[in-house]
C-alpha cells in the first residue's frame, strides 16, 4: 500500500515537472445569482486588443473602491467573472460580467444586471499560481486544448462558464483562481 502511494506521488509529480497540469475535475454546482457589471465581447477581440474584459476589470474595482468608502457596504467575499449568452460556441460573441453573489431577488443597482447561473454538472480547472492576468488565460488557452481533445469530462454546454476569486486572488500579481466551465 505504501508503494502504491509512494508510485502515485512520484506520478503526479513528474507530470507537474513535464508541464502537465492536472486533469479538470467533473463537479455539480447548485445554481446562483450574480450582481455586476456586464459587457458583450468574443475571444477574437479580446486577443485583438480590441476587447472589453481589462476596463470592465477596471470599472468593477473603480465601483468597488467607491463602495467601499461607504461605511454600511461590506466588501468581503468572492468575485465571479461569468461568460454566458454565448452566440454560438468559443468563436462567438458572449456577455462578460464582473459581480458578486447575490440572493434571488436582491435589488440591482443602476447600471448593474443580475444574472442567474444555472445548476448543472461543470469541468473545474485551477490556474497555476501567479499573475492574474496571465495564468487566466492560460487556464482557457488549456480549456480550449482539452475541449479539443474531449478531455473536459463531457462536451462544453456553453450555457455559463464563470471564474471564482477567492481569498488565493487577493494578491493579482500572485493569485489562483478556479474556473468553472459548464458541461452538457
Amino acid at each position: 500500500m505504501r508503494l502504491c502511494g509512494f508510485a502515485l506521488i512520484i506520478l503526479f509529480t513528474s507530470l507537474i515537472l513535464a508541464g502537465q497540469a492536472p486533469m479538470p475535475q467533473k463537479v455539480h454546482r447548485d445554481g446562483f445569482s450574480i450582481i455586476g457589471i456586464e459587457a458583450r465581447t468574443s475571444n477574437a477581440k479580446e486577443m485583438s486588443g480590441q476587447g472589453v474584459i481589462p476596463s470592465q476589470w477596471q470599472k468593477w474595482q473603480d465601483r468597488l473602491t467607491a463602495r467601499i468608502k461607504q461605511p454600511e457596504v461590506h466588501a468581503a467575499g468572492k468575485t465571479y467573472a461569468v461568460y454566458s449568452d454565448y452566440a454560438s460556441d468559443r468563436n462567438g460573441e458572449y456577455s462578460f460580467l464582473i459581480g458578486v453573489k447575490a440572493d434571488e431577488g436582491a435589488t440591482v443597482p443602476p447600471g448593474m444586471v443580475q444574472k442567474k447561473i444555472p445548476a448543472g454538472d461543470y469541468a473545474l480547472i485551477r490556474c497555476d499560481k501567479g499573475p492574474a492576468s496571465k495564468v487566466v488565460v492560460e487556464a482557457w488557452q488549456r480549456v480550449w486544448t482539452l475541449e479539443d481533445k474531449a478531455q473536459l469530462g463531457g462536451p462544453r454546454a456553453y450555457r455559463a462558464d464563470f471564474e471564482v476569486y477567492g481569498l488565493g486572488a487577493v494578491d493579482p500579481l500572485n493569485s489562483q483562481v478556479d474556473l468553472y466551465v459548464s458541461l452538457k
